[in-house]
């Protein structure tokens, strides 16, 4: 899935690093919602897009350890500047929804985005 219809699916806005030609371009292969960074190190594959309620720096240098193309921030939650940075310098682009996790995972997952284990 492009990352311009999860946008669009999640109802997301970009805080960084995409402009809209970029999102049309960026497959993501998987999905995965957590806020145990053990968990993502465990089970994310690359070219994966992390939902979380976390903010933190801990999930951008987690994202950038297993090649995580996306992360998206549920429950309308806004990280830091600090965070925001770190994630332009590791090139990796932040989404921001409204949704809870669950419901953006199924929102996902019902349109064709699937888990590690699909």
């Amino acid at each position: 899935m492009l990352l311009s219809e999860i946008k669009s699916v999640l109802n997301a806005s970009v805080i960084s690093g995409e402009n809209e030609e970029e999102l049309n371009k960026k497959e993501i292969k998987m999905a995965c919602g957590c806020d145990l960074m053990s968990d993502v190190l465990a089970f994310v594959k690359e070219q994966s897009l992390l939902l979380t309620g976390l903010i933190n720096s801990q999930v951008i240098r987690t994202a950038e350890m297993m090649d995580i193309v996306a992360v998206c921030f549920v429950r309308g939650k806004m990280p830091t500047e600090d965070v925001i940075e770190l994630a332009k310098e590791k090139e990796i682009t932040l989404l921001q929804t409204d949704y809870p996790l669950y419901l953006a995972c199924g929102k996902l997952y019902n349109k064709g985005l699937g888990a590690e284990n699909d």
